[in-house]
């Protein structure tokens, strides 16, 4: 299956917003006038009952952020693949279209109002960027085809409508994981925040943190702001320094993160830097180095979880693009077959009835856990926290939103409440308390990933943005099992 994506940049710069509501409008009154039915498929008209079943993908395919749309496509172009092997949806073929919105967020709505009116796609998948989900969504809403972001965890992209829904957790919830982590865990109380003033993922993410942060005895010691691109922090970073914070949160891309860890090791600010989904690429070490060396991250799944469903997507991505798979890669995978289970049980691939499958999804297996989605059309799921430990993402912990079982979750331990036991930072195991939460970490030290630590690979990609709907203030955490046996190839390129 070949790669169809379009570079837009150009044709985005002549369609302004006045365009775009233009053509929305206009579609959604010719809807009227036709007399087309409910069940239709949005603006492009009554979805056709043969042939192949068209869904768009907007996605960073260029620019900044490159490896987020990358990789999320592969992860989208697998499970198509792997859907049109075993019959397709209703017996016909997926037909996917990607259009590149060049890491933009002005490209947003240009190329979903593209997807749905010329390509007549009957569902949109993306974006990661919530920044871009938020222009693109409003389009999906207004035109009345449903739109699932892999990745995009803003407060805001769902509360666009009910045709908008994500796969992903959401950023008050993950706040609380990075929060809780550094107070239950780390046992530090004065953490410094250095986000991206521009972006809706940074600042809504730190706007949680700070709050959740303080509210578990936390106290925010510097409070900085950068524009994102910006190479020079230094300034932002020797305030910081002075004012004696134990750790540094960044919830920016990776980036800007990679380059910031940089400059603040050269300034000899040594202290743990902790961010979000956003770090989730191969990139970020890249750019790093070693300075990024026992940082920590949230995420929404590790490749070492040992779930067969996991694992077998690892064997399987690995194989057809040459590299671990990371995050992006596998929250664009579960869209994906989350819209084509939803698809299969639709009465038809109308707007409303779609959207109506979709919002009634429950305990769907996804690879980054069961997903079940809520009255907020947000996915109900759990976290992962990852430390970098020679230049490998490793699993530390996961927390779970509460009134969640960590026994939903096939990896989630023994199942008499007792937390496996992780390597420590020289090989020896560190025994978990009796109660079942993840053993406390040290600044230098930590769980360590247990064996041989395969490596995060040369997959592309990172999850960003911000939700709203997961348990909030509370969690149910338990360390997970380590993988016990891997392939030593896993890491590296």
């Amino acid at each position: 299956m070949s790669r169809t994506a379009v570079n837009l940049r150009g044709w985005g710069r002549r369609a302004g917003l006045v365009g775009l509501l233009a053509v929305a409008l206009g579609a959604t009154a010719c809807k009227g006038m036709s007399g087309e039915k409910e069940g239709a498929a949005g603006s492009g008209g009554a979805a056709p009952s043969t042939g192949p079943i068209k869904v768009g993908h907007y996605a960073s395919l260029t620019g900044n952020e490159a490896t987020f749309g990358v990789s999320t496509d592969n992860g989208i172009r697998l499970a198509v693949e792997e859907r049109n092997a075993a019959g397709g949806v209703k017996g016909r073929k997926i037909e996917l279209k990607t259009l590149d919105t060049a890491s933009q967020a002005a490209q947003g709505g240009t190329v979903v109002t593209r997807l749905i009116s010329q390509d007549k796609v009957v569902a949109v998948l993306g974006e990661v960027a919530s920044s871009i989900s938020l222009a693109g969504g409003q389009v999906a809403q207004q035109l009345g085809v449903p739109m699932i972001s892999p990745s995009s965890t803003n407060l805001k992209v769902t509360a666009i409508g009910d045709k908008i829904f994500r796969v992903c957790f959401t950023d008050d919830f993950q706040a609380y994981v990075i929060a809780k982590f550094l107070r239950d865990d780390l046992k530090l109380d004065r953490v410094a925040i250095l986000h991206d003033q521009q972006q809706a993922y940074s600042k809504g993410l730190a706007d949680d943190f700070r709050k959740i942060f303080v509210e578990l005895g936390g106290t925010i010691a510097g409070d900085q702001t950068y524009t994102g691109g910006n190479p020079d922090v230094s300034a932002q970073l020797q305030t910081i320094k002075s004012a004696g914070a134990q750790a540094v949160f960044l919830p920016g891309y990776y980036t800007d993160a990679g380059n910031y860890m940089q400059q603040a090791k050269k300034m000899g600010l040594t202290v743990p830097f902790l961010g979000g989904d956003g770090w989730d690429s191969a990139e970020l070490i890249k750019i790093a180095g070693d300075a990024i060396e026992g940082s920590y991250y949230s995420n929404h799944y590790s490749h070492q979880d040992e779930r067969p469903e996991v694992q077998k997507f690892v064997a399987t991505y690995k194989a057809k693009f040459g590299a671990v798979p990371d995050g992006l890669a596998a929250l664009g995978y579960d869209a994906a077959r989350v819209l084509f289970d939803a698809m299969e049980r639709a009465p038809s691939l109308g707007g409303a009835d779609l959207a109506a499958a979709i919002a009634a999804t429950k305990d769907f297996p996804g690879v980054t856990g069961a997903i079940t989605i809520d009255g907020n059309r947000n996915a109900q799921k759990k976290a992962v926290i990852l430390q970098v430990k020679d230049g490998v993402p490793t699993y530390v912990t996961s927390i779970w939103p509460k009134g969640m079982a960590p026994a939903d979750d096939a990896a989630a331990g023994s199942g008499d409440g007792s937390a496996a036991a992780a390597g420590s930072a020289d090989g020896s195991a560190a025994a978990a308390p009796a109660d079942g939460s993840a053993a406390p970490l040290g600044l230098q030290g930590g769980l360590g990933g247990g064996g041989d630590g395969t490596g995060a690979g040369d997959g592309e990609g990172g999850g960003m943005g911000r939700g709203k709907g997961t348990g909030m203030g509370k969690a149910d955490r338990k360390a997970e099992p380590l993988p016990t046996k891997m392939d030593p190839d896993d890491g590296g390129e």
